[in-house]
């Protein structure tokens, strides 16, 4: 479970709304409440942005690990990205901001990853 990319779960959530009840994705779920008087709605979508924001914070993380699972979490997440960004070319569903900002959190998780896992073990060679 260690190497399993958590925003592979954002993306096939989002997949499956798009593709079995799209208008999940753009009815406001709930609202809340701003001092200025004004409600802030959140959409399904905003919902899975909010839920992928979270979890792209652990997957940084868990990159801090140089751990054979951590290295296959990096592959495994390059291989969310790259499906995901095949889905915003091909699908027509996929095709708006909200899926594009899940893509970026996709390439995001993969170069942090990537960046954070050489800069650890940059660090724990130079220092034995």
């Amino acid at each position: 479970m260690a190497s399993f990319p958590l925003l592979a779960i954002i993306v096939a959530i989002y997949t499956l709304f798009a593709l079995a009840a799209p208008g999940w994705l753009e009815t406001a779920l709930f609202g809340l409440p701003l001092l200025s008087g004004l409600t802030l709605p959140f959409r399904g979508g905003d919902v899975l942005l909010v839920l992928g924001l979270i979890l792209l914070c652990v997957e940084v993380y868990r990159a801090t690990s140089s751990s054979t699972g951590a290295i296959l979490n990096h592959v495994l997440s390059l291989v969310v990205f790259i499906v995901a960004l095949i889905e915003l070319i091909v699908m027509r569903q996929m095709a708006n901001m909200t899926f594009f900002l899940i893509v970026l959190m996709t390439a995001s998780d993969v170069i942090a990853g990537f960046t954070v896992t050489i800069s650890t073990a940059r660090r724990d060679l130079q220092h034995p």
